[in-house]
């Protein structure tokens, strides 16, 4: 089987075009800009083909999925800065691309990387235990949260007698090796001692997913004849305190707890004053916020999510245990590789 990975210079791509050429069966593609940082992937790197180019350039497309039986679709724009043009350009109409020029080239699977997010409504609250019967949102919380939702019911739309496609929904993916996302960026505020405790006093849940989880439902997916057409959430075995989690982990790492609680009115406030400055482009385009509709809603909203679908249709399970997969998070960060403050 020959494999493209797009996004591969990325922390879930990394692990799973890692995880293809570990396999052995497979000849392994990735799809990568020449500015791309592929460090990460040293120890593979010389049985995987680079294909030079972008999403957005329809000739090194056809390049990239030239003989190939299946895509992994990982690459997505997920920093809240940029409009809402950008977002639909480089999560939708990529997607679009990539899987028009996958289809013409002959590809057999097509497994997309979705998000949880794409369910959340911006004027919603808790999804305890959610299977894939939930239905879109009617206001979205972020150009993110629209344009991946978009972007999913192209994939899902696209299956076909001969090309199969799928939507997995990982949410706050983490791991070792992990530079930027959700879990080491709050530790990297929680070290700096800027981590404010949002739970406003209640307990809020989520379903966590561990790249080695993500990357063991991908590949599984991509196997089965049961998916055509399908999104599947994708998550941890244990579902997660995500206030006295960061707590614990932050402590055992020597790092000021989150104790800080901000009125919850005047975080509305603060992000209502926030979402109206970045309407204007020049903002949007280059602010990351410290707060936002969607980062508060993502810590103050429990979201739990049933794999049972998954683990019907292509036999996924956790490969990937808390505790196992959190030790090694933690000694990743204490030897140096993320340092307070900043990433490297």
């Amino acid at each position: 089987m020959k494999a493209l990975v797009t996004g591969a210079s990325g922390f879930l791509g990394g692990a799973l075009t890692r995880r293809l050429v570990r396999d052995g069966d497979n000849e392994v593609a990735i799809l990568v800009r020449r500015t791309s940082n592929l460090r990460d992937l040293a120890p593979v790197l010389d049985r995987v083909e680079r294909v030079v180019g972008d999403l957005g350039d329809p000739d090194s497309l056809d390049r990239a999925v030239a003989g190939v039986d299946v895509v992994f679709h990982s690459a997505a724009r997920v920093d809240e800065r940029g409009t809402r043009a950008r977002f639909w350009a480089e999560n939708t109409a990529a997607t679009s691309r990539l899987l028009a020029a996958a289809r013409a080239a002959g590809a057999q699977r097509f497994v997309f990387i979705s998000s949880p997010s794409a369910l959340m409504d911006r004027d919603g609250g808790d999804q305890i235990d959610i299977d894939e019967s939930v239905p879109y949102p009617r206001r979205y919380l972020n150009h993110y949260c629209e344009t991946k939702a978009a972007a999913e019911r192209l994939v899902l739309k696209a299956n076909a007698p001969g090309f199969s496609t799928c939507a997995l929904r990982p949410r706050a993916i983490w791991g070792a090796g992990d530079r930027s996302g959700p879990i080491v960026r709050l530790l990297e505020r929680a070290a700096a001692g800027t981590l404010p405790d949002l739970s406003a006093g209640r307990e809020v849940y989520a379903s966590l997913c561990h790249v080695d989880n993500i990357a063991e439902a991908a590949v599984r997916a991509a196997a089965s004849e049961n998916v055509g057409g399908k999104p599947y959430f994708i998550a941890d075995a244990e579902r997660t305190d995500v206030w006295g989690f960061l707590g614990d982990v932050a402590a055992d790492l020597g790092y000021p707890r989150p104790g800080r609680r901000l009125d919850p009115r005047v975080v509305a406030l603060v992000v209502s004053v926030i979402e109206n400055l970045r309407r204007v482009p020049y903002l949007a385009e280059h602010w990351t916020p410290p707060l936002s509709r969607y980062s508060v809603a993502v810590m103050t909203r429990s979201g739990t999510y049933d794999t049972s679908a998954a683990t019907r249709d292509f036999g996924y399970r956790p490969v990937m245990d808390r505790d196992t997969g959190m030790t090694e998070l933690k000694s990743w960060i204490r030897s140096g590789e993320v340092i307070a403050g900043s990433t490297r």
